[in-house]
């Protein structure tokens, strides 16, 4: 199980997330765990240096689901403006808010791999 203080430092509003789970830490965790796998699945800055805009907003809106379930806010709000963007025709603003938020995505995908049990 993963430690509740060290949950909330790495930007999980755990409580909102513990609501939407009925209140199993358990459950939440493996569904945690799962999230690391999906990040890598749904990678977002390959499609901006490639210049396919569309498939971009389709995995940051596939993440934007995943880290808002899961309550990991600053993921969830990163991924919010990015497809905002996007879908505004701003790709520059996008990508400059996915470049800000990859080390500390890093951070948390590193978190959850080394505390997985």
């Amino acid at each position: 199980m993963y430690n509740q203080d060290e949950l909330r430092a790495i930007g999980i509003n755990l409580d909102e997330a513990l609501e939407r789970f009925m209140g199993k830490q358990s459950l939440y965790d493996k569904m945690l765990k799962k999230l690391p796998k999906a990040i890598e699945q749904y990678e977002v800055l390959e499609h901006f240096i490639t210049g396919d805009y569309e498939k971009a907003v389709a995995n940051a809106h596939t993440l934007k689901g995943a880290t808002g379930n899961l309550s990991v806010t600053p993921l969830f709000e990163a991924y919010t403006e990015i497809v905002d963007n996007l879908r505004a025709n701003n790709p520059a603003k996008a990508q400059e808010i996915l470049e800000n938020i990859l080390p500390v995505q890093a951070r948390i995908v590193e978190y959850i791999e080394e505390n997985a049990d």
